[in-house]
């Protein structure tokens, strides 16, 4: 006879696996990760509705104004398509590669040189100066970006004004030049010299503060360590300055390039340069010259389309260039 085992316990039953729901946990998830994916385009699209209404409609129409032959009526105006005549006509003449364009570009290209170089050397002066002194030449610099650029620009014209300008009557006493014949502004030369003294002078603040901003952050052990290793000034500057800051000079150094590559006011308000005088014109003055001097508003369209894309090119290889940095520090 077997022995028959007989728990005395309360009868055990197997435990049941609950039931999951796969399909709600993958809806939740994909609801959180739109949510993730919506939530800033959301927040950003009051901001992105007004850069659409104040600078991307424009930039359409002015684009459609390139490929028509507009004519002002009374009452509003008629645009006839033409398609890419302007842009023909704008690219295969003279006066863009001989005049304009040369003017545009080595124009920024001088100014941003001497905007930059300028603005380091005061942001280097005002690295070693003490608090006081720094505050004084801070602010006292800070008074030329603060002046408007048309006040700026009649302060040296005046300057520069023919007979009885105070450089031209300097320049007359120490026999460089006949004040009564000598006149800075019908050549295309001190023309453009005096602008780019003009762009520079306003434009050196911004550097300065800027550049002073990123040499505080340097710590001065490795200045101290460069000079127990020998380094002279210009060692230090080039082996500690520049690399621990070059994104800043990288980030003035391109905001430079697109302003000065758009400089209206300090050209156009100069003796000649609001069209009397073809040979000192840049783009931005020539798109105003083409649409509003001599009613040609498609020509003026494609000058000023021609400026945005070089600008944009311009910005393009500036977001590549601070992504790159970005990953080379990483």
């Amino acid at each position: 006879m077997k022995d028959t085992l007989v728990s005395d316990g309360p009868e055990v039953t197997p435990s049941v696996r609950p039931h999951t729901d796969d399909g709600g946990a993958e809806a939740a998830r994909r609801r959180k990760k739109l949510v993730t994916l919506t939530r800033p385009w959301l927040l950003l699209t009051p901001s992105l509705i007004v850069l659409v209404g104040l600078l991307l409609w424009p930039l359409i129409q002015v684009g459609k104004l390139s490929l028509q032959d507009y004519k002002v009526k009374f009452g509003g105006g008629e645009g006839t398509y033409i398609g890419f005549d302007h842009y023909k006509d704008l690219l295969t003449g003279d006066l863009l590669w001989k005049t304009v364009l040369p003017n545009t570009v080595f124009f920024a290209f001088a100014c941003v040189g001497l905007t930059v170089a300028l603005g380091t050397l005061v942001a280097l002066l005002l690295n070693r100066l003490g608090p006081t002194w720094k505050l004084i030449c801070s602010v006292s610099i800070l008074a030329a970006w603060a002046m408007p650029a048309v006040t700026g620009t009649y302060v040296w014209i005046w300057l520069f004004q023919p007979q009885d300008g105070m450089v031209s009557q300097v320049a007359d006493s120490l026999g460089l030049i006949d004040a009564e014949t000598t006149n800075w502004f019908t050549e295309r030369l001190p023309f453009y010299g005096i602008a780019t003294i003009n762009v520079v002078h306003h434009g050196f603040p911004f550097v300065a503060i800027t550049v002073l901003a990123g040499l505080l952050t340097i710590p001065k052990e490795l200045y101290e360590a460069g000079e127990i290793d020998g380094a002279n000034a210009w060692q230090r500057f080039w082996k500690i300055t520049v690399p621990s800051i070059r994104p800043v000079f990288l980030v003035v150094t391109i905001l430079s390039t697109i302003w000065d590559f758009k400089v209206f006011t300090q050209v156009f308000l100069m003796p000649g340069g609001s069209g009397s005088n073809p040979d000192v014109y840049n783009l931005g003055v020539y798109s105003y010259i083409e649409a509003f001097a001599k009613n040609d508003y498609g020509t003026g369209a494609a000058a000023a389309v021609l400026l945005t894309v070089l600008l944009l090119v311009i910005t393009v290889i500036y977001i590549r260039t601070l992504f790159r940095q970005g990953e080379e520090e990483l």
